[in-house]
């Protein structure tokens, strides 16, 4: 990864981090799996692509994803002079080092109890 683009993910994590709630589950595979909805479906909003809600936890996962979307627009307007590829490749990233932070780097060993 570029310095540019290792610069764009740090922007983006840095207001998740400071701003949304979402990211901290108490268990691992949870946070593997709302990083995964919420990240993507922030990706589909901007790509301007559908976004499909078939059941009460991808709504959930949309509303999250609906606010992420907003706020990026805003405070990154650099984010909407890229196309489609680019930003599903720095999403992609983004979430990579989100799973990387939250749950597989974390030093906090609840999140891997089996039993949890």
């Amino acid at each position: 990864m570029d310095e540019a683009i290792r610069d764009k993910v740090a922007q983006l994590e840095n207001y998740i981090m400071k701003n949304c709630l979402w990211q901290f589950n108490s268990r691992g595979w949870d946070r593997r799996k709302q990083n995964a909805g919420v990240l993507g479906k922030t990706t589909q909003l901007l790509c301007d692509e559908a976004v499909e809600n078939p059941t009460p936890l991808e709504k959930c996962y949309w509303v999250d994803a609906v606010c992420l979307d907003r706020a990026y627009r805003e405070l990154f307007p650099w984010i909407q002079s890229l196309g489609k590829e680019e930003i599903k490749t720095l999403m992609g990233h983004l979430h990579a080092h989100l799973d990387w932070l939250t749950i597989d780097g974390s030093l906090n060993l609840e999140l891997k109890v089996v039993n949890y």
